[in-house]
C-alpha cells in the first residue's frame, strides 16, 4: 500500500489539474500556478510548479510556508490534519478502498527514528528566522513621524490621537530590500509571534508615494510578504482594557480576529476595550492557537463574496474555534461586497 511519500508523488504527477482542485482562484503563469494564499483566492504570492522534478513543491512567499503536494491538500483542504488529508488524496487519486488508511512503513527509515529523540534540525528554516529577528531588531521602534505613519494616517489610523500609544508589534524599516522589485523601500514591518509569545516571521508592507505624495503600499505585485514560518502565529497589536498578555488573559476573554494589520488597527480604535490580533491571512486565521481562557472569538471580516475560496476559509476558521468550545461571531462592514473594517473607519 502507498505510504504518505508515494501519495504526494502521485499526487505530484496530475500537478496542473490538482492546483486547478485546491487554487480555484488561481491563474497559470509559464510552468506555476499562482494564487493569493492557502484559501485558493486570486493572487500571486503563492506559486506551485507543474512540471519537472518539482511538480506539486509549491511556496507562499506571504506567509513564509511551503511543502510538497500532500501538504497543499493537508493545509487546504484538511484544516493541517494529515490522516485526513490522505484520505482525501486517495480518494482524488481514485486509489482503491484499502489504500487509504496509509499507514506508517513497519521499519521507519533512520532520519525518522532520529527526529522522534531529537527535533530535525532545518538550516533555511533557521536561516529565515535569524534574519526575521535581525531585520525587527534594526528597524526603527518608533513609527511617529515616520512614512509607516503617514501610511496608516493616509488609511484612517491615527495611532497616537486615537489609541495613546503604538503597538509594540510595529516598527518602521526605512530601506528594506524587495526581491521583486529589486531595489529598497521604505517599510512597515510587523513581529508575527507564536503561540508562546517567541518571534517567528516577521511581516512587511513595502511603501512608497503616488503622484500625490501621499504613503501608500508601493506599487508592486507583492506589497507584502512574510519571512519565517508564520502558520498559528499572529501579530499581536492591541492587548484591550485588560493590556494583559495573550498567555495571562482572563477566563471568558474575548479575542478579535482580523487577517491584515489595518483591518485590526480599525477595530482596535473602534473598541479599544478589546484585544485584537492580526492573522495575516485567511488561511492562517484557521491554524492559531489560543489560550483555553478566550471564550469568544469575533472574526472581524471582509466582505467576500458567498461560496468564494476565501468566505470558506474565513468559515472553516469560524468552524475550528467553534468546534473547540468558544463562541464565534463574525462582524463585517455594511458598506456591502469588497469592502472591510478599514473602509468603514474611512466612511466615518
Amino acid at each position: 500500500m502507498p505510504d504518505a511519500r508515494e501519495i504526494s508523488r502521485l499526487l505530484a504527477a496530475r500537478a496542473p489539474e490538482l492546483a486547478r482542485e485546491l487554487l480555484p482562484g488561481g491563474h497559470r503563469e509559464g510552468a506555476e500556478w499562482r494564487a493569493g494564499g492557502l484559501d485558493g483566492s486570486k493572487g500571486k504570492s503563492l506559486g506551485v510548479h507543474l512540471f519537472g522534478s518539482k511538480a506539486g513543491v509549491w511556496a507562499d512567499f506571504a506567509s513564509g510556508e511551503s511543502g510538497d503536494a500532500l501538504d497543499l491538500v493537508r493545509l487546504t483542504r484538511c484544516g493541517g490534519d494529515m490522516k485526513a488529508a490522505l484520505d482525501w488524496a486517495a480518494s482524488w487519486l481514485g486509489l482503491p478502498r484499502d489504500t487509504r488508511q496509509a499507514p506508517a512503513p513497519a521499519s521507519p527509515p533512520p532520519r525518522r527514528a532520529a527526529a522522534e529523540s531529537e527535533p530535525e534540525r532545518d538550516p533555511d528554516a533557521e536561516a529565515r528566522l535569524a534574519k526575521a529577528k535581525a531585520l525587527f531588531l534594526a528597524a526603527e521602534p518608533r513609527l511617529a513621524g515616520t512614512p509607516a505613519d503617514l501610511y496608516l494616517q493616509a488609511r484612517g489610523i491615527d495611532l497616537a490621537q486615537q489609541l495613546g500609544r503604538q503597538p509594540r508589534a510595529l516598527r518602521f524599516h526605512p530601506a528594506l530590500w524587495n526581491g521583486e522589485s529589486r531595489r529598497a523601500w521604505p517599510a512597515l514591518v510587523a513581529a508575527v509571534t507564536d503561540a508562546g509569545g517567541e518571534l517567528c516571521a516577521l511581516h512587511r508592507t513595502w511603501l512608497g508615494q503616488d503622484a500625490a505624495g501621499v504613503w501608500r503600499k508601493a506599487p508592486l505585485e507583492v506589497a507584502k510578504a512574510s519571512l519565517g514560518r508564520v502558520a498559528g502565529g499572529t501579530i499581536r497589536l492591541w492587548r484591550g482594557a485588560g493590556c494583559r498578555s495573550l498567555a495571562a488573559a482572563r477566563p471568558g476573554e474575548v479575542v478579535v480576529l482580523a487577517e491584515g494589520i489595518e483591518t485590526a488597527l480599525s477595530v482596535a480604535m473602534a473598541c479599544p476595550e478589546l484585544r485584537v490580533l492580526a492573522t495575516v491571512s485567511l488561511g492562517n486565521m484557521g491554524r492559531v492557537e489560543l489560550p483555553p481562557a478566550v471564550s469568544s472569538v469575533i472574526i472581524a471580516a471582509d466582505n467576500d463574496p458567498p461560496d468564494s475560496p476565501a468566505d470558506k476559509a474565513l468559515r472553516a476558521a469560524a468552524e475550528r474555534f467553534a468546534a473547540q468550545g468558544r463562541t464565534v461571531k463574525i462582524a463585517r462592514s455594511p458598506l456591502g461586497e469588497k469592502t472591510d473594517m478599514n473602509d468603514l473607519l474611512r466612511a466615518g
